[in-house]
């Protein structure tokens, strides 16, 4: 299946939300910030995929995380994984 400007507009959103969250520390801002910017480069749908969801892994592990913020990033992994190539 591939994924449609649409699906990475919807994903963006989230990632912008969560960036212009305060209790989110500014190290995983930066990294949503590096995702958002990565879905608007050109290139080839899958590599943007399988590197958000590595990110999104790594992210996912930091302890500073507040409990909502990490159920944001498992949706945003949902939402990858049903488009994934």
């Amino acid at each position: 299946m591939k994924m449609s400007e649409n699906e990475f507009s919807e994903i963006q959103a989230v990632l912008e939300d969560l960036c212009e969250d305060n209790s989110v520390p500014k190290n995983i801002k930066t990294k949503f910030q590096t995702m958002i910017e990565s879905f608007d480069r050109p290139g080839e749908a899958s590599a943007k995929v399988n590197e958000a969801l590595h990110n999104l892994d790594e992210i996912g592990d930091d302890t500073n995380l507040q409990s909502y913020v990490r159920t944001q990033i498992w949706n945003i992994v949902s939402m990858l994984e049903k488009v994934r190539p």
